[in-house]
């Protein structure tokens, strides 16, 4: 067992960096010690003994433990909503369920909380704090707070914390969001489109008017119902386990242009955020231009960027030396290329 590195753009890293953290805790810090005693440079020597004072701190430890636990909770969702070409209609039912299990831990469990970081605090020899005296602020040691460190702990810290993280999710999965996905669940291939419903699918051309019009409503009706008993007939169908595999096939044989209105809800559904994981795949994947470069690059620049990345399958049939000669005929250059 090692200890995991957290990625830029996969907040399940997280979850595991923070479980190993508290695993290998004194390992860890074995290793710091040994690098501040015989680090190669002064500053390596400074960081190590700076991250061994820190992480010696009471209120490192129990941050360390209250984040462990909400990704803990969480983590079964994220998995949920992180697979690859997994359809996130299942996740729906799973967005309640953590939201109770947040709720539930705001409102009884702090004491057994308490209790685990004060075991590990005695485990490793780290000073804890008398959670009945007054709370001193940093920042203003002088003035008075009025409330003891355990208020302080409990509804500054643990209770504003899980608040933020239950508000998070009333944000991100609100009833529009939750119609959205339910309303997608009718586009599923999976069990041989059995949770096919017009009416849903109806309802989701209507949340995007831009892309339908009145007509194209009307028409749609219809085409659904001919679309469903001519994919269901069809054994080329009947084992498709995700919308990606759908649209892919339907391409394959043609049918994207018979169900044209059909496969616009399908090329609509794949492109939102909300469909599927591979869409924010796509540009999390960018995580260099989530730096520095990306404030000193244009927006067209920045755009081009990412339709080269999207679009790559696309890109690999470009010859490099028509790209080359295009470059050199925008205007004469010194140099050929």
């Amino acid at each position: 067992m090692s200890l995991s590195r957290a990625g830029d753009t996969r907040w399940s890293s997280h979850y595991k960096t923070l479980s190993r953290l508290i695993t290998l805790y004194s390992s860890v810090m074995d290793v710091l010690k040994y690098i501040e005693e015989t680090g190669v440079s002064l500053v390596h020597a400074k960081q190590a003994d700076g991250l061994q004072a820190e992480m010696k701190k009471y209120n490192f430890v129990f941050y360390l433990h209250l984040m462990l636990n909400i990704l803990d909770m969480t983590h079964t969702l994220s998995q949920c909503l992180q697979r690859k070409d997994q359809d996130l209609l299942n996740a729906v039912s799973l967005v309640s369920s953590t939201i109770c299990q947040l709720e539930k831990f705001r409102m009884e469990g702090f004491n057994e909380f308490f209790d685990k970081v004060s075991v590990f605090c005695e485990k490793y020899e780290i000073e804890e704090v008398d959670m009945e005296v007054q709370y001193i602020n940093p920042k203003s040691p002088r003035k008075k707070t009025n409330i003891t460190n355990r208020h302080y702990f409990e509804y500054d810290c643990f209770n504003a914390i899980l608040d933020m993280q239950i508000q998070e999710f009333g944000n991100r999965f609100n009833e529009v969001t939750s119609e959205l996905l339910i309303c997608m669940s009718s586009l599923s291939p999976c069990d041989n489109f059995s949770g096919f419903d017009i009416p849903k699918l109806l309802r989701l051309s209507e949340m995007y008017p831009n892309d339908f019009d009145e007509h194209d409503k009307r028409r749609l009706r219809v085409e659904l119902a001919t679309y469903i008993d001519n994919i269901k007939a069809d054994t080329r169908f009947a084992k498709l386990n995700g919308l990606s595999s759908l649209v892919k096939l339907m391409v394959e044989t043609k049918k994207h242009l018979s169900f044209t209105l059909v496969y616009r809800l399908l090329k609509l559904a794949l492109v939102l955020p909300v469909a599927t994981a591979t869409v924010e795949r796509c540009f999390s994947a960018m995580k260099y231009l989530k730096s520095d470069l990306r404030n000193r690059m244009g927006d067209e620049n920045l755009s081009d960027s990412c339709i080269c990345y999207v679009e790559k399958d696309l890109l690999r049939k470009v010859s490099l030396d028509d790209v080359l000669d295009r470059f050199q005929a925008i205007k004469p250059r010194r140099q050929q290329l």
